[in-house]
């Protein structure tokens, strides 16, 4: 059984040695085919200037124009000795009637030839002959005689041995050249395998396609989404997970990200390459998790290498989370507050002062039903006033005094409910958390409007307002004023507002100060459909 070779760089050795083989013996083949027509042409051009040598030696033209019987040794003669100084193989003298009265076999003398006179014509003809004395090069040129009427033709040969013999002496020649451009490409091909032995890493073919295929199936097995951009902006591997979140088109590979991805937070982090680790991106579908790093190779930039995990579910699950810790916390504050209220009243029982304690029961009553009241009067919905009972509750613990404006009006079910209770939430904490360090009286009002074409929901605080110069950052992720123990998420509050009241096509407006003021105004679905209907609209957040 034959041995198969697997190192790639012997494979591609032996491959390219073979092909040298063949293109050396070829290119020596022709040469020498070129070589041999060479000769051929100079051999005929010496023969073509021996005959017309010979046409020029008067005795010849004397004794072929009297045909006299006596001067038929003396041309044999002159002939013969002619072409044995010159190295020809014959010189023949042909008349006008096709006879010969010179030849080196004297048998053939005043014998007709076979062929034409082509030197009539008064031009020198050269060719290829396979006579009698076997193959030469071989020239015709007209014979003409003293009184310059032609007389005949001379033909000369030389034999096609001496043009062989010196091919043979010239192809040694060349074949030494061959040979040392044949080892030079011997080498270079030898250097060029290991060059690219060296570029696999030493892996052979079959490693290498096992490294694709693995490649490939961990690329699209993964449940994270993986990019790759090289140095010049350009997709070199996306597998399917990423395509799938960041909403890249099919045949991204190949294709600058620039060409491919709109402008936006995507392309941004596509294209940037200062490290990231853990980032928040929020696109319209997907709550994403970021981490980017610079690729190297050799020491050598390689581009960036983009990891994308999908936060979607568990993000939800956390603001569940969220919201149960938030009643949990509410209903901490309640008990705790119950609790003061009860020992109040047991001890003013205690004292004897029924009286007393009849009427702080009233108090509480009063404060607690009104807030209550206010809320079911003008909030129909249940999670947002499930949402306001529990920040009411928080709000009494932390000594803010939280506000229903009389103006506030919302159905039982109001369009896009997560929208709002986002908006909502989010900004009556960053409220919140903006009184921190504020004196007493510290007070939060809330005022949220239900009509057919929009909710609006006004969010405002007696704190410090929004500082000058920055009302144009609050909204980007990360970015956050508060320190130490005030810092909630890391400055994602107003972000997530910022995008929940994008992806709805609404518009937020933030107060200069005193205190803040957000309005917020979230369009309803059917007008913006007839708006999207009408032209399309860029619908976003402003400040």
């Amino acid at each position: 059984m034959r041995r198969r070779i697997r190192k790639i760089s012997t494979q591609i050795f032996l491959a390219q040695l073979a092909i040298l083989t063949v293109a050396t013996g070829i290119g020596f083949g022709l040469l020498a085919v070129s070589i041999r027509h060479n000769l051929d042409e100079e051999y005929q051009s010496r023969a073509a200037a021996i005959a017309n040598a010979v046409a020029e030696v008067p005795t010849i033209r004397r004794c072929m124009a009297t045909s006299s019987a006596a001067c038929a040794s003396t041309l044999q003669e002159l002939t013969l000795s002619t072409a044995k100084r010159a190295g020809a193989t014959y010189i023949v003298l042909i008349d006008t009637h096709r006879i010969r009265h010179t030849h080196p076999d004297p048998a053939l003398i005043g014998q007709k030839v076979e062929e034409p006179l082509v030197a009539r014509d008064g031009k020198v003809h050269l060719d290829v002959n396979d006579g009698s004395t076997g193959p030469s090069a071989n020239a015709r040129v007209p014979l003409y005689g003293l009184s310059g009427a032609f007389e005949g033709e001379v033909s000369v040969g030389i034999p096609e041995a001496s043009v062989t013999s010196e091919l043979a002496k010239q192809l040694p020649s060349y074949a030494i050249w061959f040979a040392v451009m044949f080892g030079v490409g011997t080498g270079a091909s030898f250097l060029f395998a290991s060059i690219l032995k060296r570029r696999t890493f030493g892996l052979e073919i079959d490693e290498l396609a096992q490294l694709l295929q693995e490649r490939e199936a961990t690329l699209h097995g993964i449940r994270e989404g993986v990019v790759a951009v090289d140095p010049n902006g350009v997709f070199s591997v996306v597998n399917g997970e990423a395509r799938r979140l960041l909403g890249l088109p099919e045949e991204c590979v190949g294709r600058r990200v620039i060409d491919v991805v709109p402008p936006g937070r995507v392309r941004d982090v596509l294209i940037d390459p200062t490290p990231l680790k853990d980032w928040i991106l929020i696109t319209s579908d997907y709550w994403l998790v970021v981490n980017r790093r610079s690729a190297r190779l050799q020491n050598r930039p390689h581009g960036i290498v983009i990891t994308v995990q999908d936060r979607t579910a568990l993000e939800g699950l956390t603001r569940e989370l969220d919201g149960a810790r938030s009643f949990t916390d509410s209903l901490r504050a309640q008990q705790h507050e119950f609790s003061n209220r009860l020992h109040a009243i047991a001890g003013l029982l205690e004292l004897g002062r029924a009286s007393d304690a009849l009427e702080y029961l009233n108090e509480i009553r009063g404060s607690d039903a009104n807030l209550d009241q206010s809320l079911r009067l003008r909030i129909a919905c249940p999670p947002i006033v499930g949402l306001m009972l529990g920040k009411a509750a928080e709000a009494a613990e932390r000594g803010i005094e939280l506000v229903i404006d009389p103006a506030t009006r919302l159905g039982p079910a109001p369009d896009r409910v997560q929208t709002l209770i986002t908006v909502l939430g989010n900004l009556v904490d960053n409220a919140f958390d903006a009184l921190a360090g504020v004196a007493s009286p510290r007070r939060v009002t809330v005022r949220i409007v239900e009509s057919t074409a929009a909710t609006e929901i006004v969010v405002s605080d007696n704190g410090p307002g929004i500082a000058a110069g920055i009302s144009e950052q609050i909204f980007t992720r990360g970015f956050t004023t508060k320190r130490g123990t005030l810092v909630r998420q890391t400055g994602l509050g107003l972000s997530l507002v910022h995008d929940a009241v994008a992806r709805a096509g609404g518009s937020i407006t933030v107060s200069q100060g005193p205190g803040a003021t957000f309005t917020v105004t979230v369009p309803s679905s059917t007008t913006l459909d007839a708006r999207s209907d009408a032209s399309p609209s860029t619908a976003g957040a402003s400040t």
